[in-house]
């Protein structure tokens, strides 16, 4: 092999080598940012790029997928001069390789610095209690600031959270004794509210007892003068009854003045101070002695002023120690009209407890 073959080969071979060594695959959601001779040249995507040796170089490898940048806590100052710690958690991605190569010097931090002055601006016109409670307001203008302020970087911030908020001990205590206090409030509210229903509420049981003991207490005052008059028409009945059987037996002059003198009796009972006699009594009178003896006519017979003695009144089987005291009360109801109509029924001469 001559020298000039050697010297072929050896050329074929440092071009391969030159060609394998500045050969770049570009991976998936990257970009290749490329200079020649010092100037931008061309933006590589994703693929297979060859480079020219020793003119161009690649300057910058960026990641085009989103970035989550979790900053440390910012001290930031209310309106109303409270100061506390903010850390925020800002997510970015890279829309233009180029602006975020040459935009700026150093982009994530120059997103953090942007980030911690907006949140102290926000910050600053707000209150403390406002600012507990407006973490989406904040979110959202901190989220508009920073995408128009790094559209020049080529980084698109598509969401901002606010993490976490750290007011000072004292203003944390302060806070837990208002919540606590608070919270007994409703306590005591939803005590109270209770109280409130469980008082209505019974006395609108107690209302409807009272409505539906004085339904009952009328229907038992109606049942028992419907009961009365009942009874009363029987008596009569009863009596009207006999007197038409004595009429249809034809009874004689004699028996009817014998059922007279049984009435007598009965009427007299030996408490009577006056009598009137029938007029046709006294040709009778020689033969009834014994009759004129009990009807104490003639004698010096005292006369007995004492109440009339009545029956003692049946106790009500159906009342014991566990009936109401509605129960009770119209079963004494009932023990009193049933002696006022035995009371009658004794001084009218007829034995109630023979009307069966």
């Amino acid at each position: 092999m001559s020298g000039f073959s050697i010297f072929l080969l050896i050329l074929l071979i440092i071009v391969l080598i030159l060609i394998f060594a500045n050969i770049r695959i570009v991976p998936q959601a990257h970009a290749y940012v490329i200079e020649r001779l010092g100037r931008y040249k061309t933006t590589w995507e994703a693929g297979l790029h060859v480079k020219t040796p020793f003119i161009e170089r690649v300057i910058k490898q960026v990641s085009l997928k989103e970035q989550v940048l979790d900053f440390p806590p910012q001290p930031v100052i209310t309106k109303d001069n409270v100061t506390m710690q903010i850390d925020s958690v800002v997510f970015m991605k890279v829309f233009d390789p180029k602006l975020f190569t040459y935009g700026v010097e150093n982009p994530l931090s120059g997103l953090q610095n942007l980030s911690a002055t907006t949140l102290r601006n926000i910050i600053g016109d707000m209150e403390l209690d406002q600012t507990l409670t407006s973490r989406e307001s904040i979110n959202a203008k901190m989220q508009t600031i920073l995408d128009e302020a790094t559209d020049a970087w080529g980084i698109k911030v598509t969401r901002v959270e606010i993490k976490n908020i750290q007011p000072p001990k004292e203003i944390e205590e302060v806070m837990t004794k208002q919540m606590r206090a608070e919270r007994e409030r409703r306590q005591t509210v939803l005590e109270a509210q209770a109280h409130q229903e469980a008082v209505v509420s019974r006395a609108e049981g107690d209302k409807k007892a009272k409505i539906l003991a004085a339904e009952a207490e009328r229907d038992a005052q109606i049942a028992l003068a419907e009961g009365k008059a009942k009874s009363i028409s029987l008596v009569y009945e009863a009596e009207a009854g006999g007197i038409r059987a004595l009429n249809e037996a034809n009874a004689k002059e004699s028996v009817l003045k014998l059922k007279g003198i049984e009435a007598l009796k009965t009427v007299a009972d030996g408490r009577a101070t006056k009598i009137y006699m029938p007029s046709d009594l006294s040709s009778i009178v020689s033969n009834l002695g014994v009759a004129g003896e009990a009807l104490g006519i003639g004698d010096a017979t005292p006369v007995d002023h004492s109440p009339k003695p009545v029956p003692a009144p049946k106790a009500d089987p159906c009342v014991d120690e566990e009936t109401s005291a509605g129960g009770k009360a119209a079963a004494a109801a009932t023990s009193v009209i049933n002696r006022n109509i035995e009371t009658q029924a004794w001084s009218s001469g007829i034995d109630p407890t023979k009307q069966n």
